[in-house]
This record gives structure tokens, C-alpha cells and sequence, in this order.
């Protein structure tokens, strides 16, 4: 059974260098200039560059022409060829003693007129990342975009590193910053266990028992929360973050059970002798989506928490096997028959609890384990295909899609 929700829950997926792609109706979005303003070029200033050229497109707002330039940063001049586009923006970065400094300065190209201009410090240099996603992110703020904050966030997986031997790892959204958190002995299928992203839950595998525990991220402290036979998943946490949706089998069978962390007690919330896995708070928290077996294949049910009849919620395809939900929305991945790609494919699709609206997000390839942002506003998911394997985000209203290739690394599970 162990075995079996791994195949359910697990992708192979490989490493962590980006590239983009990018595909959208051009139209609606600024075209800019970037310029770099830090002097002499240096591997840290051309990743600079390649990273905020990533965040200016996932906005869905600002189109670079994806020419890499040199300039001064100081002043409103810069190459009068570029009175064309929108806005030039500038950035300088510097490496010291006490970390990095990024600065980022906005002209309109018509009249060099000053929009932005920020400067922002970090302590840690491997984090500097962060400081240009909260450059872009204000920037966005200021023009009065709609918010694109969930750039700020960690993204949270488990990664393969032997046999028996895997680390929790925390990564921005581009991969460009990679930091172990637990190393040692076989830790899967980590979840964030509150929105400030302090605190999180993953299993132990190690051990004779599947062992859940919690990890705080700001002490270090670890607390064992409980084991059970055969498997052990922590599949949601509550918005509160008092409650969690858990995958366990003490009886040989998984079901899905309700954890409550001030109390210790749980509720079964599914019965039955087949699979039933990847429990999701759905409906502020009313309703259970989750993974089942019962058809024959795996395909989505929802289930009133407070209790009532478990009902299917999709009705095609021929295995749907991951799913996520934020409020009413629901996406899911679905195999499906596409030439294209060996006959078969896996593509995400949104729909609602109650089935009053389906739309496909991506079309060919593998696409599975899709993870809603914080805010609902975008999708992060794998993907496998002929090119490679990648991660990638969609934008649910701004139709903006990115793809990160993935290198060497075996990515078990991955939260957001």
C-alpha cells in the first residue's frame, strides 16, 4: 500500500536550471527594456537579469524584448533607441561583506519621467532572488496591477538522493535558490503547515512506522505528531492550521482521516476497501475532495465534511490521480489519448465543486500534481515531455505560462 500511494503521489522529475517559455497574447502587455546598471558583468549580475526578466513575464503585465543590456544606472539617460518601449528598467546588484544589495529604477521610455525606484538589502547572499521578486512585486503594486505576491513565496519538495535516502529542500519559485532543510534517513511528501510558511509537516519513512511530525522553521524544533501502519500522509493543512487532512491505513486499506492538532483525536472521514487518498479542504473548508479508486480508475469525489454522501465530481478520463482545491475551484490532471506524445497525455483542468464550470489548462504532455498559489491566482504543476521535464505555472487570469526545466534531481512531492 506504502508503494501504491507513492505511485498515486510521486513524479520523477529532474534538476533545476531555468529557461522559459512563455505564451500569451502579446498585446496586452508593456514592452520594457532591462538595462544593467551594476558595472562590470559577472555570473551574479546576468542571473540577476535572467530572473527578473522571468518575474517582469509572470506579472502577465510587462513584455522584456529579451535583449541583455549594459548601462548607467544613476540618472534618467539611457539609449535613445529605446524611446520605443514602454518603460526601461534598470537595475544594479552588489555583492559585499554583509550580503547584497539590489536597486531597481523604472523611466517611461517616451520622456525618461521616473516611475519606481527601490532599493533593497539581504543578509544572506543565496537569497538574493527574494530581493528582486519583492522589486517586481512592488513595482506591480505600484502600477496597479492586480497582486503578484505569491513570487515571495518558498516552494517546499522532497528530492531523491539514494536509496532509501531523500532531503526536504525549500527553493524560490525559480529554482534559483536551493536550501536542504532536513537531510537523513527517508523524509516524504512535506506540506506547509501554516500561510506565513513558518512551520511544516512530513513524514518519516525511516523508522518500522510511517511517522508524521512538524518542523518549525524560525526555532528548529521538531514535535512528533503520530504513526500509523502502512502509510502515513499529510495531504492539507486548515487556513487556522488546526486541522489536518491525513492519508493512513492502519487496516491495510487507505482512507482519509482528520487530524485535530490541539486535541490529538482523529475522525475517518472515507470508508472504503479500496484507495481513497490526497484528502483537500474545499468550500472554505466545508467539503473534502479527494482521489479514489472506487470506479475501477482514479478519479476525484468530493464529500460534505459535516457529513452527507460522497459524490463523483469528474467524468472523464480514464485516471485522474492528483487533484488540489482553493475555495470552490478545483484542478485536477486527467489522462487522456494525444499523439503527440506516445499515444497518451495527462492535461490539468479547473472546475468547480459543485461541476457548474470545467476548462482545460494545458494541452499535450504529462501534466500532473497541480498545486493552487496561496491567493488561488495561479497553478503551479509538473510537467513531462519530449523537450524535458519541467516545472510550470499558469496564470488563471492572465492566461501567463512559464516553464522551468528540471535537471538531475528526482522530485518525489511538492508544495507551495
Amino acid at each position: 500500500m506504502r508503494y501504491l500511494l507513492l505511485m498515486i503521489f510521486s513524479v520523477y522529475l529532474f534538476g533545476l536550471d531555468a529557461t522559459l517559455k512563455i505564451e500569451k497574447d502579446v498585446d496586452q502587455r508593456a514592452k520594457v527594456a532591462i538595462v544593467d546598471g551594476s558595472g562590470m558583468p559577472s555570473p551574479l549580475t546576468q542571473k540577476a537579469y535572467k530572473i527578473l526578466e522571468a518575474d517582469l513575464k509572470i506579472t502577465g503585465h510587462f513584455l522584456p524584448d529579451g535583449n541583455y543590456r549594459q548601462g548607467s544606472f544613476d540618472g534618467g539617460l539611457f539609449d535613445p533607441a529605446l524611446r520605443g518601449m514602454e518603460y526601461v528598467i534598470k537595475y544594479r546588484i552588489v555583492e559585499g561583506q554583509r550580503g547584497v544589495t539590489f536597486r531597481l529604477k523604472v523611466l517611461k521610455g517616451n520622456d525618461s519621467s521616473a516611475v519606481f525606484e527601490r532599493t533593497y538589502t539581504i543578509a544572506s547572499q543565496s537569497r538574493y532572488p527574494f530581493l528582486i521578486h519583492r522589486a517586481v512585486t512592488d513595482l506591480n503594486a505600484r502600477l496597479g496591477f492586480a497582486s503578484v505576491a505569491w513570487i515571495n513565496r518558498y516552494v517546499l519538495f522532497s528530492r531523491y538522493t539514494g536509496r532509501r535516502q531523500s532531503e526536504v529542500v525549500l527553493a524560490d519559485y525559480t529554482f534559483n535558490y536551493i536550501k536542504p532543510i532536513i537531510r537523513g534517513g527517508l523524509n516524504l511528501f512535506p506540506v506547509w503547515g501554516d500561510s506565513q510558511q513558518h512551520t511544516i509537516y512530513y513524514t518519516d519513512y525511516t523508522g518500522k512506522l510511517p511517522t508524521l511530525y512538524r518542523l518549525d522553521l524560525l526555532t528548529g524544533q521538531r514535535t512528533r505528531i503520530l504513526d500509523s501502519e502502512g502509510m502515513l500522509v499529510c495531504s492539507d493543512v486548515s487556513k487556522d492550521g488546526r486541522r489536518l487532512l491525513l492519508t493512513m491505513a492502519p487496516q491495510g486499506q487507505s482512507d482519509i482521516y482528520e487530524y485535530n492538532v490541539a486535541t490529538g483525536q482523529t475522525r475517518q472521514l472515507t470508508t472504503f476497501s479500496g484507495i481513497d487518498v490526497g484528502g483537500k479542504y474545499a468550500d472554505d473548508e466545508r467539503t473534502l475532495v479527494f482521489v479514489s479508486n472506487r470506479l475501477g480508475y482514479a478519479n476525484i469525489f468530493k464529500k460534505p465534511l459535516a457529513g452527507g454522501p460522497i459524490t463523483q465530481l469528474v467524468f472523464h478520463g480514464s485516471n485522474n490521480d492528483s487533484c488540489d482545491a482553493f475555495g470552490n475551484k478545483v484542478v485536477y490532471s486527467s489522462l487522456e489519448r494525444d499523439n503527440s506524445f506516445g499515444g497518451k497525455a495527462f492535461n490539468l483542468y479547473l472546475t468547480t465543486t459543485d461541476g457548474g464550470y470545467t476548462r482545460p489548462l494545458t494541452s499535450g504532455g504529462i501534466n500532473q500534481f497541480p498545486r493552487f498559489s496561496n491567493d488561488g491566482s495561479t497553478v503551479l504543476y509538473i510537467k513531462r515531455s519530449e523537450q524535458g521535464n519541467s516545472i510550470g505555472y499558469l496564470g488563471l487570469s492572465t492566461n501567463q505560462s512559464m516553464l522551468f526545466p528540471l535537471g538531475e534531481h528526482k522530485i518525489q512531492s511538492i508544495d507551495w
